[in-house]
């Protein structure tokens, strides 16, 4: 599996149009957004090898005005997946002086495109939209480390970094309503969202419940990288970059702009006390799948919604599974990677556009305008 994953992060340049479009209000195309991508770096913290910064890639979706220029990604030889047309480089749409801006994280071993069917989506429709790969634990760098994949918390400190890097941006900085910041996260991410909210997460906690007949498959290596687990356990004893992280994983991640969060199929929901999410105070919104076996219900996203206070769950009946949420795959893809093959009857494409008019509806009405 891990090498179709590394697929997802080469950029194909081809003419065509966008790939399962949705308009918000009326039939035909949605309108196409902008595309920059960004090699941010977290000074404070070093990259798992020790050797350089942090590294922050990101991808940035945002909202134009109208232009012909338009490349497609996701498609070229491999055609695994579906294309979807962006402009890049073009200006930021002039129609309004800012913009909200909304985070986003993706899940275990992906990357920032498999997000692009919901970030170009609120791009579309008012929103930058700022996606980082989460270093060590994506598919877009050549391999990954057990560091990324097994200390979870330092994900949620990337967007803290993020967000101030894009409001530092030459070009995106000024565009940004300061005060109208979201952010959405897949599995993982939908951990590293709540956790940037204000969640703190509690390795003994998530210890104690993988020692537990009531374990779930999150305690289980996992298929991106099942060599983790066996590589960290080494890492533990030799490394002084596992140890200093380890002491930080009790603490608070919490960024107090980020005034909304939507937690998709959230991963890790046994790894927090009660106490550990009730000082979550935003507005969190989670949708999953019921036939999620890879984060099931009753460990994960019902956990979240019955300890974050006031948080709303909507559970997306039948076979609806984990990796649903991933980026649409083509025929060839369905063919070749189990990520893209989902259960008999469920369409992802329907699925896409439900969660994503769900994201957008939760945004827009969290999100006020306070121009």
């Amino acid at each position: 599996m891990r090498s179709f994953l590394l697929l997802l992060c080469t950029l194909f340049s081809a003419t065509g149009p966008p790939a399962d479009s949705l308009q918000r209000s009326s039939p035909g195309p949605e309108p196409i957004v902008g595309m920059m991508t960004r090699s941010y770096v977290d000074a404070s913290r070093m990259n798992w090898s020790r050797s350089a910064p942090r590294p922050l890639r990101t991808a940035i979706w945002y909202p134009v005005d109208g232009t012909n220029k338009r490349e497609t990604i996701f498609g070229g030889t491999t055609e695994m997946f579906l294309p979807v047309a962006v402009a890049p480089g073009e200006p930021v749409s002039g129609k309004s002086r800012a913009y909200p801006l909304v985070v986003m994280s993706h899940g275990t071993g992906g990357s920032a495109l498999m997000m692009m069917w919901l970030g170009t989506h609120l791009a579309a429709n008012g929103y930058i939209v700022a996606a980082v790969n989460h270093h060590g634990n994506t598919a877009a760098e050549a391999a990954p480390a057990p560091q990324g994949f097994l200390l979870y918390w330092e994900r949620a400190a990337d967007l803290k970094v993020l967000i101030d890097a894009v409001l530092s941006d030459p070009v995106f900085g000024e565009r940004v309503d300061r005060e109208r910041i979201g952010a959405a996260g897949f599995s993982l991410g939908g951990y590293t969202v709540i956790a940037a909210a204000g969640g703190r997460f509690s390795q003994p906690t998530f210890d104690e419940f993988c020692q537990s007949p009531q374990r779930d498959f999150t305690c289980e290596p996992q298929n991106e990288f099942p060599e983790a687990p066996a590589r960290f356990a080494a890492l533990r004893e030799t490394d002084p970059g596992v140890t200093e992280s380890l002491r930080r994983s009790g603490q608070s991640y919490r960024d107090p702009r980020i005034k909304a969060v939507f937690a998709i199929a959230p991963a890790l929901g046994s790894g927090f006390t009660p106490n550990g999410l009730r000082h979550v105070n935003v507005p969190v919104q989670i949708v999953a799948g019921e036939g999620d076996v890879i984060a099931p219900l009753a460990t994960n996203a019902r956990r979240y919604a019955s300890l974050v206070p006031g948080a709303r769950l909507t559970v997306l009946p039948g076979a609806v599974g984990h990796y649903v949420f991933l980026h649409e795959c083509s025929l060839r893809g369905r063919e070749a990677l189990p990520i893209c093959r989902d259960a008999p009857g469920v369409d992802r494409a329907a699925v896409h556009r439900t969660v994503r008019e769900q994201a957008l509806q939760f945004f827009d009405s969290m999100l006020k305008d306070t121009q």
